[in-house]
């Protein structure tokens, strides 16, 4: 039987993916996490056979404690559990360490679904994903925004949702200075010019929720 850490920041939700994998016998513990400090309490204090982690949460990004876990802990299951949709996310996700992806609009059965086969070793994407992922490889070149940093990533979608460099800075824990940097670094990437038409390549691109 296996042992289930959920890094999830919504005590609601984190509850209801907790009822749910208990009602299923092949998950013997199932552990609660509410930012990437809490996880890594309970990951140095106890062998976890698998890890749900939400890509937004308080401090420390879902994104940056993934990277970690690469790291750290190669071997062990990472499953992304997120609000945003697939083609936003999961290939970038995947590329930084995740064993699988899930939107949170799917339904129980595919969470448990996605679980046994990380636990079997195996990777897990959705057949819609998977699908997206043969016609991205079949594709002459990479988007622009595939040359972005994770940061640069994150901030680039902030400032594209209309979000101030002061409140990017605060939500995720960086001077303004530092924002303004990062944004600088996106428009040239992308070749653009202003936050305008970066809205509208966001827009375009479908990079906003």
């Amino acid at each position: 039987m296996a042992k289930i850490l959920i890094v999830e920041d919504h005590p609601i939700f984190r509850r209801g993916l907790k009822e749910v994998l208990a009602r299923d016998s092949q998950f013997q513990v199932i552990g609660e996490a509410a930012d990437a400090r809490e996880a890594w309490d309970h990951l140095r204090k106890e062998r976890w056979d698998a890890v749900v982690l939400d890509i937004n949460l308080p401090g420390k990004s879902g994104l940056e404690l993934l990277t970690e876990l690469k790291q750290q802990r190669p071997r062990l299951p990472k499953l992304i559990l997120s609000a945003y949709p697939e083609d936003q996310y999961a290939t970038r996700m995947l590329r930084a360490g995740a064993s699988g992806y899930l939107t949170k609009d799917r339904t129980p059965e595919e969470l448990v679904k996605a679980l046994t086969k990380l636990l079997r070793g195996e990777k897990y994407v959705s057949d819609s994903l998977a699908e997206k992922l043969v016609v991205n490889l079949e594709k002459p070149g990479k988007v622009l925004h595939e040359s972005l940093s994770d940061r640069e990533y994150e901030v680039m979608k902030m400032i594209a949702a209309g979000k101030a460099p002061r409140e990017i800075a605060g939500l995720l824990h960086l001077s303004p200075r530092t924002v303004n940097t990062y944004r600088s670094r996106v428009l040239q990437k992308l070749k653009l010019k202003n936050n305008a038409q970066l809205i509208h390549y966001a827009i375009e691109n479908k990079l906003l929720n």
